[in-house]
């Protein structure tokens, strides 16, 4: 079961060749037996999953419909709620924090069938690029395990890349799905903005943050896709649009007269060898019968200013709540409410939380909100009509996930080094548009790069597609990480 897919295994278990509980009990073995090197879990719902998968193997035996997910372990990244079990968001402030209510996407999940099986490490508050940052220990990469897997959702995509999981979920606000699915040598996507609802999901970013699937194959991810991107009203930015069938997309595509844009002047600081991958990978999609287009989005050296004003200034207002009083860490020796507040978020927050609130603060504070809130929202009203202008030319665009294949762990200490990472992921969440990273090859070191591929919102299905397109003329995403091929 180490490499079925998501949908293979769940055919298995629907024919009957094999039972919920038996697929539950080999995931959770495994974990135990190899997280300790790869640390991609921060718990795990045994308990819950095992009761889960008794009362399927019953569903199944007595003929009822099983679900689409029916059979498959699911990791959640731990800022995603999942009702009774604890969210710590990589925070020690939420550390004995339960969650009271599932997000919707755990509860679509959970309507069909999926089997959950534990929360992955991520960076504190999502706030990281390299899963260095949660506050109880890094994350390893499977291709190398002196190396970062990645950030902010680095636990769930080690726990695909590992064969802990067929399908993982993350959360992506600057690039955090599609970075760690390029360094793990997996698939990441980040839906349009408001396609999958946020309930549930603790914010870092509101106008940024968007839940999204991790797995091996372009068709599992969409699998998950027909799943959570459903409307529902429990989130005011959730889309009411028609649901999509993904995966029937995938075969109906066709390449005919469709354009790619690539943006060369924005990509001029590639080093040779991630020049050399991207090269190759645009040559594919050309062998596919695409045509390729040079497009101009030079504005987007502008995205990690704008980001890191626009984020930090959202999360500074979304993290006020964490004050002691209501719920999580509660500090002991306060005289009043203020020390309460003060001490609570001294000893709870970590040193990457408190850099992002403080300059949150800064930038909306009066004297400099014109300055730099208000200025930045103006750059990001920009980037969005240059993207409109792009798509206008071309159908999609094309960009390396990440300037770098997977760097290692405290190899980055300067914050601007490790910000620069997301060069290439950033403008996607400024611009409320859909993005996908797939695996397009290895370097001499043996690390995965990752293509990334962008379409206009709402065009999710046929992004998909393009990418499925091209997973199936290349074959990367069936390579075996070292560990994992060891651990089999």
């Amino acid at each position: 079961m180490h490499y079925t897919s998501a949908q293979n295994l769940s055919e298995q278990f629907k024919n009957g060749e094999v039972s919920a509980q038996e697929i539950v009990s080999f995931h959770l073995k495994r974990i135990a037996n190899h997280d300790p090197k790869i640390q991609a879990f921060l718990s795990l719902c045994s308990e819950r999953v095992k009761e889960k998968a008794r009362l399927l193997d019953l569903k199944r035996k007595s003929g009822a419909q099983l679900g689409k997910l029916a059979g498959i372990p699911i990791a959640l990244k731990d800022n995603i709620h999942l009702k009774g079990e604890i969210t710590t968001c990589g925070s020690k402030f939420l550390e004995n924090y339960r969650a009271v209510f599932d997000a919707t996407v755990s509860q679509l999940m959970e309507e069909e069938d999926a089997l959950i099986i534990g929360k992955t490490n991520c960076d504190e508050f999502a706030m990281g690029s390299s899963t260095e940052k949660s506050a109880f220990f890094p994350t390893k990469n499977p291709w190398d395990l002196n190396a970062s897997p990645g950030g902010s959702s680095g636990g769930s995509a080690a726990a695909v890349a590992a064969g802990f999981s067929p399908l993982s979920l993350g959360s992506d606000t600057g690039g955090s799905i599609r970075q760690p699915a390029a360094f793990c040598g997996i698939v990441g996507f980040k839906p349009t903005y408001g396609r999958v609802s946020r309930s549930g999901l603790v914010a870092f970013a509101s106008s940024l943050d968007q839940i999204g699937p991790f797995a091996r194959s372009v068709s599992d991810a969409a699998l998950l896709m027909e799943v959570i991107a459903r409307h529902t009203d429990d989130d005011a930015t959730n889309l009411s649009i028609p649901q999509e069938k993904y995966r029937e997309e995938l075969k109906n595509f066709s390449p005919r007269g469709l354009k790619v844009g690539i943006p060369w002047r924005f990509l001029e600081g590639l080093s040779v060898e991630a020049r050399k991958n991207f090269e190759e990978a645009i040559r594919e999609l050309k062998s596919a019968g695409l045509e390729l287009v040079d497009i101009d989005l030079e504005i987007l050296n502008l995205s990690i200013a704008v980001y890191y004003i626009l984020a930090t200034a959202e999360a500074s207002t979304n993290l006020a709540r964490f004050d002691g009083v209501r719920y999580g860490t509660r500090a002991s020796g306060f005289k009043n409410l203020e020390e309460l507040y003060d001490l609570s978020r001294q000893q709870g927050f970590g040193p990457e939380v408190k850099n992002r609130i403080l300059l949150g603060t800064y930038v909306l504070s009066s004297g400099y909100k014109d300055a730099y809130y208000r200025k930045a929202q103006q750059v990001r009203t920009l980037i969005i009509k240059k993207f409109h202008e792009v798509f206008a030319l071309c159908d999609y665009v094309a960009m390396p996930t990440s300037p770098t294949t997977a760097f290692e762990l405290g190899s980055l200490q300067d914050p601007l080094q490790m910000y620069l990472q997301d060069i290439y992921t950033i403008s996607a969440n400024l611009a409320g548009l859909p993005a996908i990273s797939v695996p397009s090859g290895f370097s001499s070191d043996k690390k995965p790069f990752g293509l990334q591929l962008l379409s206009p919102s709402c065009k999710d299905s046929s992004l998909l597609s393009l990418a499925h397109l091209y997973e199936s003329h290349t074959q990367w995403h069936k390579q075996i990480p070292p560990f994992a091929a060891e651990a089999l």
